[in-house]
């Protein structure tokens, strides 16, 4: 039996464990944990000889804000609830990880395919690749893997524990459009558009993957792709890329100077690609009941 296998545990847990394995006690305590690491990272992070501005200072401060997150989720949050599971297995991320990075990046192409059809989109211009390294590490690694963790990995995981698929999916959907309303050029429309698109998008590829390999490599390609690849803002901030570009026209489809993730194009696009993933995660039997209705065991499983 490898080490990824879920055992049973014999016996009646102690009432500490029943406490700290509640679902909405296992949430607090996760995103308390969550916090503090990213807290610790950006104190560590003001400790190195290197400038924030800096290839050197960027890679850095990405780098340990990563190991640090993603050690505390391998190491305290996996083992959580009544049934703890490891959602970053190494050995699903090839194929995972793999197929959400080409399906974010397709997904944005056709983004931009519409809104060039429809002239809001337009080359100006070449770029460069000198903003390689920061857009890679700041507008897609670095949101992809914390965003994905925080969101999906914890928010999701114990709201759905708690309340069932259902409410998981609306909550942090919710959750992760309101939290870009502080980006800048932000408005509750974009916010809204957020909530829907990216939301049900990542939302349901974690539902039907019960990973987060998939919503990590979507999450970043998605912004990698708007970034870099077609010099689009990427949620209201501006992005040098391989090409200089223009959003022009109707701020419906356009976006405004949000990006295009604020545009009915993208609404329409990724929200489509969203309802599909979740679709397929329902015939599939993904889908998980509230807490209230799932019937109780006496004993908890280990990692």
């Amino acid at each position: 039996m490898d080490s990824t296998t879920l055992e049973n545990a014999a016996g009646e847990r102690p009432a500490w464990r029943r406490i700290v394995d509640f679902p909405l006690v296992a949430l607090a305590i996760s995103v308390a944990l969550f916090v503090g690491a990213l807290q610790v990272a950006g104190l560590l992070g003001e400790q190195l000889p290197y400038s924030s501005e800096t290839i050197e200072g960027i890679a850095l401060r990405s780098a340990i804000a990563i190991a640090l997150a993603v050690g505390l989720y391998k190491l305290v949050i996996v083992r959580l609830g009544e049934q703890p599971r490891d959602e970053l297995l190494l050995a699903r991320a090839p194929q995972e990880l793999g197929f959400g990075l080409l399906f974010g990046a397709v997904l944005f192409a056709a983004v931009v395919g519409v809104a060039a059809l429809v002239d809001v989109y337009n080359i100006v211009g070449a770029g460069g690749t000198r903003t390689l390294l920061p857009v890679l590490l700041t507008a897609a690694i670095v949101p992809g893997v914390l965003e994905e963790l925080l969101f999906r990995g914890i928010l999701f995981r114990w709201i759905e524990q708690f309340a069932g698929s259902w409410a998981a999916l609306l909550v942090t959907s919710a959750l992760f459009g309101l939290v870009h309303i502080f980006n800048p050029n932000a408005s509750w429309f974009s916010s809204f558009t957020i909530a829907v698109e990216a939301g049900l998008l990542l939302g349901g590829a974690y539902l039907l993957t019960r990973s987060l390999w998939m919503p990590i490599g979507l999450h970043a390609a998605w912004n990698f792709t708007q970034g870099f690849i077609f010099d689009v803002p990427v949620s209201g901030l501006d992005q040098d890329g391989l090409v200089e570009a223009q959003l022009s026209g109707p701020l419906l489809l356009s976006g405004g100077a949000f990006g295009l993730e604020a545009s009915v194009i993208a609404l329409a696009i990724a929200t489509a690609a969203g309802i599909w993933l979740v679709v397929l995660a329902v015939r599939r039997g993904r889908l998980v009941q509230p807490w209230w209705v799932r019937p109780r065991s006496s004993g908890y499983r280990k990692l």
